[in-house]
């Protein structure tokens, strides 16, 4: 079974995360063992931003790291796992307010496809770059 970077590089909706995770220096550790949550942005959460984030983010990798190790959590936790939870803790050190019901939503961001399943974690694609704070 591929971990989670090699699921993300073989999507192509992940282009922009993986040249931000690569960036950011932070492939090795999202290909270790983990297990690790990923809330994972397709490109057009990118695209969503301001323009020139991205560009300016990749110009700075420790503050590019820090919003994508928002973007992890420690273990592995299904869609069904984080129903039972109001909040979990980011590897950035920031609570991630969760919420499924009526729909699936992490902070401000909905989750377009729950519970991929990698060797090193679980995925969950959202359409929103989400930001501490």
């Amino acid at each position: 079974m591929p971990n989670i970077v090699e699921i993300a590089s073989s999507s192509d909706n992940f282009s922009t995360l993986t040249a931000a995770v690569k960036a950011a220096n932070l492939v090795e550790a999202l290909c270790s063992e983990g297990p690790f949550t990923v809330f994972a942005p397709i490109d057009e959460a990118f695209a969503k931003l301001p323009p020139g984030t991205v560009q300016t983010l990749v110009e700075n990798p420790p503050q590019l790291a820090r919003i994508l190790k928002y973007h992890v959590v420690s273990g592995a936790h299904k869609s069904a796992d984080l129903g039972k939870m109001e909040t979990v803790i980011s590897l950035e050190s920031s609570p991630i307010p969760i919420r499924v019901e009526p729909i699936f939503e992490v902070k401000n961001a909905t989750v377009l496809t729950a519970d991929l399943e990698a060797s090193n974690g679980i995925i969950h694609v959202i359409d929103t770059v989400i930001l501490m704070g």
